[in-house]
This record gives structure tokens, C-alpha cells and sequence, in this order.
């Protein structure tokens, strides 16, 4: 599984599709980048980098539970209808949602009338489930991750190591929002926006 402070590219099912992450009310801003390390990498102070882009396995999964939590309590959804409505791959929408039963926040229903729909109430599951579900890890660095924690390479004393300091808060903040952002939140934000 690619692990997302991995800066090389992942495979064609992977491949890094933004979602716009200001959406969600997510403003990443990096520290302790010099110049020169931001031009190599193209970073920039208040941006999210190829490192935090979610794969489109990940992407498609929330546009999928996104969809399904618009229609909470209406019933199952048929597959056909939740790809084309979002523009989903079918064939791969099934693998996600397979994924995504076994993990138990998905039910599914057989025959006639059937489909998925949500086994968890919409305001129960937020972006870290799915993202840690999905891709893995949420922190930037291996150092720095809670769940799959590495030490770095070219780390001499992690204890007094700036960099990895720096990126402790960026990991703080973005488990923060993402718990906070639960598909029925969304759900209300996309309805605000809407309104614009």
C-alpha cells in the first residue's frame, strides 16, 4: 500500500486525483521548507502537495459515501446509479464498496430493490476512517505517523529534529479537521455552497 509522504508516482488505480481540500475547510500551510527544497518539489506555503493528494480509490470511496449520506434512510442505492451520478468507474465503484462493507460502514442488499446504503449514521464517520481505510496513513512523514510510525533514514536524533517538529503540527491539525469533517457535515457543507 502507498504510503502518502511517498513522493513517487503510484500506480494507474492510485494516481493522485486532488480532491479540492478547501472544501472540507482544510488550509495546509508548511514550515521549515527552505526555498530551495520548495522549488525542487514545486511546495509552496499554503498548499497541499502531491504527498497529501488522496488516490483515486480514496477519492471515489468518499464521493461515494458522500452520495449515499445525501440518501440516508431512503433505502438502498443501486451501484449503476451512485457511478454514474459521481462518474465512477463501475467496475471499480464495486471493489470500493466491497472494501467499504467488509470494513463495516457499508450494508448491501440483494435482489431486486437492492444496492448499498450506509450501515453507520452519517455524522458516525468521518474522513480519517476512510482515508486511513483507503490510502493509510495520514501524517506526512513516517516519523511523525501515529498508526504506521518509521523512523527516518536520515534522521540523526529525532528528539531535537526541527523538521519532524514542524510536521507534528501539521499532522495535530490536519487529524483535527479531518475528524471533525463527518459525512454529514459534508453533506450541510455542500448544501451551504450550493446556496452561494
Amino acid at each position: 500500500m502507498s504510503r502518502e509522504w511517498d513522493l513517487n508516482p503510484r500506480p494507474a488505480d492510485y494516481e493522485s486525483a486532488a480532491l479540492p481540500l478547501s472544501y472540507l475547510g482544510i488550509n495546509v500551510v508548511i514550515f521549515g521548507i527552505n526555498k530551495k527544497h520548495r522549488q525542487k518539489y514545486n511546495y509552496s506555503q499554503k498548499v497541499y502537495l502531491e504527498a497529501l493528494m488522496l488516490s483515486k480509490k480514496c477519492k471515489y470511496a468518499i464521493h461515494a459515501l458522500v452520495y449515499l449520506a445525501e440518501r440516508y434512510q431512503q433505502g438502498p442505492v443501486h451501484i449503476q446509479e451512485i457511478a454514474d451520478a459521481q462518474r465512477i468507474p463501475k467496475k471499480f465503484l464495486e471493489a470500493i464498496l466491497l472494501e467499504l462493507r467488509n470494513a463495516k460502514v457499508l450494508h448491501s442488499k440483494k435482489g431486486k430493490g437492492g444496492g448499498y446504503y450506509l450501515y453507520k449514521k452519517p455524522e458516525d464517520v468521518n474522513l480519517i476512517e476512510i482515508i486511513r481505510l483507503m490510502d493509510g496513513a495520514i501524517a506526512m512523514l513516517p516519523c511523525v505517523s501515529l498508526n504506521y510510525y518509521e523512523p527516518c533514514e536520515e534522521c540523526k536524533d529525532e528528539k531535537t529534529c526541527g523538521i519532524r517538529d514542524s510536521f507534528l503540527g501539521v499532522r495535530d491539525e490536519t487529524l483535527r479537521i479531518l475528524s471533525e469533517s463527518t459525512l454529514a457535515k459534508i453533506v450541510k457543507r455542500e448544501k451551504l455552497l450550493t446556496k452561494k
